[in-house]
């Protein structure tokens, strides 16, 4: 039997507030998911102004967040021709990113979701995440 510990939805939004106060601090409305520790959506906002082509890529980035324990910026990385993961992209039913903004959630070194952000560049989605996971923590306490 095992005990799968994993963000509840008041979490989720934490981490969605977090990033929604980064994005607008920069001028750029974004597309905001956070899910849980097996990929699978808990709470999206798209804040006014956010791309609709946005969507899609901000769900895909925060489950492979999720469930790839890394990243997205990493398998960016490592997913060039010649790279050992290259390819990696197309898998999962295309839903696998590659482009930065997403990055795993851990509570006292266990992955237990994923945020993904998507409407500026790989950079700025980027930092959007790394403040949620900011905000994250030194809003509810938990220890990565």
């Amino acid at each position: 039997m095992l005990t799968v510990n994993r963000l509840s939805l008041e979490d989720a939004r934490v981490l969605i507030e977090g990033a929604k106060q980064k994005s607008a601090s920069m001028g750029i409305p974004m597309c905001i998911a956070a899910c849980d520790e097996s990929g699978h959506l808990i709470h999206f906002e798209r804040m006014d102004g956010g791309k609709t082509s946005s969507i899609s890529i901000a769900i895909d980035k925060a489950f492979t967040a999720a469930v790839a324990r890394k990243g997205t910026h990493v398998y960016n990385q490592l997913c060039q021709p010649g790279q050992p993961t290259f390819g990696i992209h197309i898998t999962n039913g295309g839903h696998f990113s590659i482009i930065g903004g997403g990055l795993p959630v851990s509570v006292n070194g266990e992955i237990v979701g994923g945020i993904g952000i998507s409407a500026g560049t790989a950079l700025e989605d980027l930092e959007v995440a790394e403040a949620a996971l900011a905000f994250f923590y030194n809003k509810t306490g938990y220890s990565q």
